[in-house]
């Protein structure tokens, strides 16, 4: 009997030390700490790697907790104590891209053709895109377990703005009426629609009567004025000390307001059938979005361009995160 209970006691006493034992064999502690600081990355990258040592010839898919990719935004914790931690989030963009494009010089109808294989005059044409995107964003994180395998849970609050801008230049200045040689605004300038998503020369503006053709000179696409909240729970497993892989899953709620888009024209018309030209400003309301959906969602813009094509998504992604705590 005296043996039974000396095993039992030896038995409870090894297993609650392995339970309790979340230290390494050099004896660094395991676990984050009250005032350790911590930095999430993608694990994609390393978990690729890591399978192509198997044997296989192509890249391998890692696994991830949804169909989010990347979002390039960064993610910091720091610990008030074991089981607390404040966060930080952060995303600031910039984009400036110039084009430029060669168009023919139009030539008076008394000039004489250039003879192959000369060339006609040419002229540039420019047109620069402009974006910015800044969020930031502030949570708190409730964690549980005393084990490798850590539970967390808590809410972030966000703001983020965006903004894009198009300018065109162009080497043809408009001429009107019997002028030799007469520039139209369509010919003789570029069109940018295969870069922009849409056509900035034309023969019509909406709202507008006797247009017989125009080309933007500038284009502010209008932004994005946006706030939401978030709650997240997740899960990760410290594979070595202060190292841990993991993720999360969210539910958020976001409003957004959009600014005004601003188009201004270098337009042609007719005016009691004379042509004349004229610089036309249209500017349109775009009212604004609430959002109710899971995760990173909830601060998701598709209308930071002109075009309204590109977006982001700012909070933090759903793949798999390598957590390096410090």
């Amino acid at each position: 009997m005296k043996k039974s209970i000396a095993l039992v006691a030896l038995a409870f006493g090894v297993t609650s030390a392995f339970a309790q034992d979340l230290t390494s064999k050099k004896g660094e502690p395991i676990l984050p700490e009250e005032g350790d600081w911590s930095i999430g990355l993608d694990a994609t990258p390393f978990l690729n790697y890591a399978g192509n040592f198997f044997g296989k010839t192509n890249a391998n898919v890692a696994p991830t907790w949804n169909n989010y990719g990347l979002n390039n935004t960064i993610v910091g914790k720091k610990f008030k104590d074991a089981t607390t931690a404040y966060r930080g989030i952060l995303r600031i963009g910039f984009s400036n891209n110039s084009y430029k494009a060669n168009i023919a010089q139009p030539q008076a109808s008394t000039a004489t053709p250039p003879s192959f294989p000369s060339q006609s005059s040419l002229v540039e044409d420019k047109l620069k895109r402009s974006s910015s995107f800044i969020g930031i964003g502030v949570g708190l994180e409730k964690r549980r377990g005393k084990t490798r395998l850590q539970g967390f849970y808590g809410a972030d609050a966000f703001i983020w703005f965006t903004s894009a801008k198009d300018k065109y230049t162009y080497g043809n200045g408009l001429s009107q009426g019997t002028a030799d040689p007469n520039v139209d605004p369509v010919t003789n300038s570029t069109n940018w629609s295969a870069t922009t998503g849409y056509a900035n020369t034309g023969t019509a503006i909406a709202n507008y009567n006797g247009v017989t053709g125009f080309r933007m000179t500038s284009n502010k696409g209008g932004g994005q004025i946006g706030v939401g909240v978030r709650a997240f729970i997740g899960a990760e497993y410290f594979i070595l000390p202060k190292i841990s892989i993991g993720g999360e899953f969210g539910w958020g709620v976001g409003f957004a307001a959009n600014t005004k888009s601003k188009t201004v024209y270098e337009a042609e018309g007719n005016n009691a059938g004379t042509e004349q030209a004229a610089t036309i400003t249209v500017t349109q309301k775009r009212g604004s979005s609430f959002i109710l959906d899971t995760d990173r969602n909830a601060a998701n813009s598709t209308t930071n361009s002109p075009a309204g094509t590109a977006g982001y998504n700012f909070m933090p992604s759903g793949v798999l995160r390598l957590n390096l705590h410090f």
